[in-house]
């Protein structure tokens, strides 16, 4: 019997050592493993802080359209922010047009200016994007390095990665989310188009009521790209999808001719017979605020309300969104490649991904403009700043939202496209 017991033992010896082994080696992994993610996230918080320590205290030049006072307004209200978190001086260089930033850039680069631009923060999206990408003019991969950028959730949410369906390869971060909005005076006509085809006839009803401005103007071109998706809707996919690749001969031939029909058909009835075209959405607004317009179309919804809350619009103003789809994109900040201040303008974007800058920007009365977080993956109490509030007055309240398809942007390249040829066709001596 006593020799049975040590027989025993090494019988269970010689089973368990493998177990034992393999337990030992899998703890082992998991220790690795667990060390190399906290590693990796003391690594990111370190280079965070090391970002911090060397951005504050800077001026950055913040190169932004500045045609909307609600927007301008909240571009302040920022600055007072990392103002007071970081010691930054935030300073909106207001544009009329964004290409003046790419214009810009592009001059320095050619004068070999290399480290000390004049733009260190830039708001564009679509072909301005295309175009800085393609000549080198970006930042590259930093947006990753945003402690705020994962609340987009951008493994689960692509689109936070893609401008106008072209990657951004980290040269680029979400900023909000934006989509073509109709508005109009009830006092003015009882019934509205909810279609293209359905606006012609309303306008042959409506003479003179109803506008858009002259391309390249950013809202023109957004009507524009707006009408030609919804246009060839009916298209096979394989032709309408060409829409989402560069613009060739073949494909503008088979696109561009409903564009084209459908204008002119529109245009007779137009605000002064479509022979003189406004520069801008405000001008628009102006011509509804004057009563010469029964209806009009913005790319921010809360620009209506506000209009109206300044007596800029009647109180009789009412927003809505096309029934055959609503053009919608997401808009970016970028830093130059020459950004005298880079680490500062990764402070200032990172504070416009906070939940707080974010849920600011949201609000109806302040700007309107729909977050890029995830809001489900917020915490309880942050999820509550981003509820929508009771509006009373009509005019915020948007109709049938439920029932307008988002329209994705086509490919940048169809907007030069577009803007070249109407101006061939519509604006000669305009």
């Amino acid at each position: 019997m006593r020799l049975d017991k040590p027989m025993c033992f090494n019988k269970i010896y010689h089973i368990m050592q493998p177990i034992v082994a393999a337990l030992a080696l899998g703890v082992s992994v998991y220790a690795c493993l667990w060390t190399s993610v906290a590693y990796a996230q003391t690594n990111e918080l370190g280079a965070w802080k090391e970002i911090e320590a060397r951005g504050n205290n800077q001026d950055v030049y913040f190169h932004a359209w500045g045609g909307d006072p609600q927007i301008n307004r909240y571009i302040q209200w920022v600055a007072e922010q990392v103002k007071q978190q970081y010691q930054i001086n935030l300073h909106h260089v207001k544009l009329t047009d964004t290409g003046e930033a790419v214009s810009r850039v592009l001059a320095e680069k050619s004068a070999n200016n290399d480290n000390n631009g004049k733009v260190d923060l830039v708001w564009i999206n679509g072909e301005n994007f295309a175009a800085m990408a393609k000549h080198q003019l970006l930042t590259p991969n930093w947006v990753a390095q945003l402690p705020n950028f994962a609340l987009t959730d951008p493994d689960n949410n692509p689109a936070m990665s893609r401008d106008f369906g072209v990657p951004t390869q980290g040269m680029e971060a979400p900023w909000g989310k934006a989509a073509l909005t109709f508005y109009y005076d009830s006092r003015a006509t009882l019934s509205t188009p909810q279609t293209l085809q359905q606006l012609s006839a309303w306008a042959k009803q409506h003479p003179g009521r109803f506008t858009y401005p002259k391309p390249p103007d950013f809202l023109a071109m957004s009507f524009l790209k707006y009408a030609l998706i919804a246009l060839n809707n009916s298209q096979p996919d394989a032709i309408k999808n060409r829409l989402y690749q560069p613009a060739s001969a073949q494909s503008q031939a088979l696109l561009l001719p409903p564009l084209w029909q459908f204008l002119d058909d529109l245009h007779p009835n137009l605000w002064r017979k479509g022979r003189h075209f406004m520069s801008s959405g405000l001008a628009l607004r102006r011509l509804m605020g004057d009563g010469e317009l029964a209806l009009a179309f913005t790319f921010s919804a809360a620009e209506v309300p506000a209009a109206v809350a300044r007596f800029d619009l009647p109180d009789s103003t009412r927003s809505y969104r096309m029934r055959d789809g609503s053009l919608s994109n997401i808009h970016f900040i970028a830093i130059p490649y020459n950004a005298a201040h880079p680490n500062s303008a990764k402070l200032v974007i990172n504070f416009l991904l906070s939940p707080k800058a974010q849920a600011k920007k949201q609000q109806a009365s302040v700007w309107g403009d729909t977050s890029v977080l995830a809001i489900p993956q917020l915490p309880a109490t942050q999820q509550l700043w981003f509820a929508p509030p009771t509006e009373s007055h009509p005019s915020a309240n948007i109709a049938n939202q439920g029932s307008s398809p988002a329209l994705s942007e086509p490919h940048p390249s169809w907007t030069n496209v577009i803007a070249a040829q109407w101006l061939q066709r519509y604006g000669v001596m305009r």
